[in-house]
C-alpha cells in the first residue's frame, strides 16, 4: 500500500486533464459533458416515474422540470467539481499525493453535489454508494492479501440478510414502507400474523364470482358451451386438489393445502422473474430484431430469464415450505420460524448469484436496524449522516477509479466514462504506478500526447517518490 506521505511533483496537466493544458477550460469541458449526459439520464427517468405513479397535470406543469434540473445539476456538479478540486489541491499542496488524485478531490466535490440534490433522494443515493464503496474496499483488501474471499460469500450474505428481513416481516411493525410492500407481494399476505380467515374467504368469494362464466347466448352455439363446461370442470378439479390435503391448523393459507400453497408460490414468482428479465432485455434486443429475427427467440429462451425466475420462485417456495413444516413440527405459528425459513430460502441465490443484490439488501438491512435503534433510543441520530456517508463513499470509489480501476465495479466505471465523455480514461496513470497500486494495469497501451511547453518533466523521465 502506498504511503500517504509519498508524493510526485507533476502538474495537474501531466496527470489529470491531459487533453487540455488549461485547468479552467478542462473544468468547463467536463462540466458541459456531464450536463448533457445527466439530462439524458434524468429526463426520461423522471418522466417514466411520473407516468407510472399517475401524477396529475399540476406535477407536469410545476414540478417535473425543476426536479429534473435539480437532479441534473447534482450529477453535473459531482463530475465538474471533481476536476476543479483536482487542480485546486495541486495548486495548494504543490504536488500530488496518492490520496489527492482521487479521494481528496472527490470528497468536497461529492459533499457539495449531494447538497444540491433533493432530500428525498439523498438516502437512496447514499445506500447505493455505500454499497458500492463497501464492495470496492473489499476488493482492495483482497488484492492486497489482507482478506481472503469466501466461496459463495454472496449467497451466505443473502441468507443472513433474508433471515432477518423475513423475521422483521413477520413481527408486528417490524417493517414499513416499500420493504414491507415488496415482501408482501413476493411472499404473500398469508405469512402475515394479522392475516385472517374472513379476509381470505372474502377475497376467494369475489374471485369465484368473477370466474363464473356467463350463460352462453343461443347464437354462440355448442362450442362455447363445451368450452365453458371444460373450464368449469378443470377449475373444480384444481380447487379439489388444492383444498383437500394436509394443512396445519396454524397455517393461514385457507384456500390451499400446504403442498399446493408452495407449488403456486413457485409458479407465480417464477413467472414474475422470467417476465422481469425479459423486459430488461427488450431494449437491447429490439434494436437488432429487424436485422436478426433470431434475437427474438434469444430474448424468450435466454438463460438469465430462467435463472431469475428460478431464484424468485425457489425463494418463495422454500420459505413457504419451511414455514409450513415448522408449524407441523412445533404445532404452533412463531415469528422465529421466519429466521430459519428465511435463511434456507436465501440458498435460492445459487440460481442467480449477485454480489450487487446481496450487498444492497444488506445495506438496507443495516439502515433499517439503525433506525429501529434510534426509535428505541439506543443509537444517536445524526441529521447530516446521509450527506457525509455519500461523500466518503463516492470519494472511495473515485480513488479506486484513478489508482486501481481493476478493483472498481465495471458498471460504475462505464458510468464514469459516460459521464465524463471518456475523459476519465485519459489520465496519465503510468506516472501513478510509482505509488504501487498498478494504476495503469488496464491502460498499458495508452500514453497521453502532452505539449512539452506545459510539462514540468520531460516525457519518459523517471521520477521517484519524495
Amino acid at each position: 500500500m502506498a504511503a500517504l506521505s509519498k508524493s510526485i511533483p507533476h502538474s495537474c496537466y501531466e496527470i489529470g486533464h491531459t487533453w487540455c493544458p488549461s485547468c479552467t477550460v478542462s473544468v468547463l469541458q467536463v462540466t458541459a459533458g456531464a450536463l448533457e449526459v445527466s439530462f439524458k439520464i434524468y429526463a426520461p427517468l423522471y418522466l417514466i416515474a411520473a407516468i407510472l405513479r399517475r401524477r396529475k397535470k399540476d406535477y407536469y406543469k410545476k414540478r417535473l422540470i425543476p426536479e429534473i434540473m435539480q437532479s441534473t445539476s447534482f450529477l453535473t456538479a459531482n463530475g465538474g467539481l471533481y476536476i476543479a478540486f483536482f487542480c485546486i489541491l495541486r495548486r495548494l499542496l504543490g504536488r500530488f499525493y496518492s490520496w489527492t488524485v482521487g479521494f481528496g478531490a472527490a470528497l468536497p466535490a461529492s459533499y457539495i453535489a449531494i447538497l444540491i440534490e433533493r432530500k428525498s433522494r439523498r438516502g437512496l443515493l447514499t445506500i447505493y454508494m455505500a454499497n458500492l464503496a463497501t464492495e470496492t474496499v473489499f476488493r482492495m483488501a483482497v488484492a492486497r492479501g489482507i482478506v481472503n474471499p469466501l466461496k459463495h460469500g454472496e449467497v451466505l450474505l443473502f441468507c443472513f440478510t433474508a433471515s432477518l428481513y423475513m423475521f422483521f416481516f413477520r413481527c408486528k411493525d417490524g417493517l414499513k414502507g416499500f420493504a414491507f410492500s415488496a415482501l408482501k407481494f413476493i411472499v404473500g399476505k398469508e405469512e402475515l400474523p394479522t392475516h385472517s380467515y374472513q379476509a381470505e374467504t372474502a377475497s376467494a368469494s369475489r374471485s369465484e364470482r368473477a370466474d363464473v362464466p356467463p350463460s352462453p347466448q343461443p347464437e354462440e352455439g355448442r362450442v362455447s358451451s363445451r368450452r365453458g363446461v371444460i373450464a368449469a370442470l378443470t377449475r373444480r378439479l384444481l380447487d379439489t386438489l388444492c383444498k383437500h390435503g394436509p394443512r396445519h391448523r396454524c397455517c393461514k393459507h385457507y384456500q390451499d393445502n400446504c403442498i399446493s400453497y408452495c407449488v403456486k408460490g413457485f409458479i407465480r414468482m417464477f413467472s414474475v422473474g422470467y417476465l422481469i428479465q425479459c423486459c430488461l432485455k427488450v431494449p437491447s434486443a429490439f434494436r437488432q430484431v429487424f436485422t436478426k429475427p433470431s434475437r427474438l427467440l434469444w430474448l424468450l429462451y435466454n438463460k438469465e430469464n430462467f435463472q431469475l425466475g428460478a431464484f424468485l420462485g425457489s425463494f418463495v417456495s422454500i420459505y413457504k415450505g419451511t414455514s409450513c413444516f415448522l408449524r407441523w413440527v412445533r404445532n404452533l405459528d412463531d415469528e422465529l420460524h421466519a429466521l430459519i425459513a428465511g435463511f434456507l430460502a436465501g440458498l435460492s441465490m445459487c440460481f442467480y448469484k449477485s454480489t450487487t443484490i446481496s450487498m444492497y439488501l444488506f445495506s438496507k438491512l443495516v439502515e433499517t436496524m439503525y433506525f429501529k435503534g434510534i426509535e428505541a433510543g439506543r443509537f444517536p441520530y445524526f441529521p447530516e449522516a446521509d450527506t457525509v456517508i455519500y461523500a466518503i463513499s463516492t470519494a472511495i470509489c473515485f480513488q479506486a477509479a484513478v489508482m486501481e480501476v481493476q478493483n472498481l465495479r465495471p458498471s460504475y466505471w462505464k458510468f464514469l466514462l459516460r459521464l465524463t465523455k471518456g475523459r476519465f480514461a485519459l489520465m496519465n496513470r503510468k506516472v501513478l504506478d510509482v505509488f504501487g497500486t498498478e494504476a495503469s494495469r488496464h491502460f498499458k497501451d495508452f500514453t497521453p500526447k502532452l505539449d512539452p511547453k506545459y510539462m514540468l518533466f520531460p516525457p519518459g523521465m523517471d521520477v521517484e517518490l519524495s
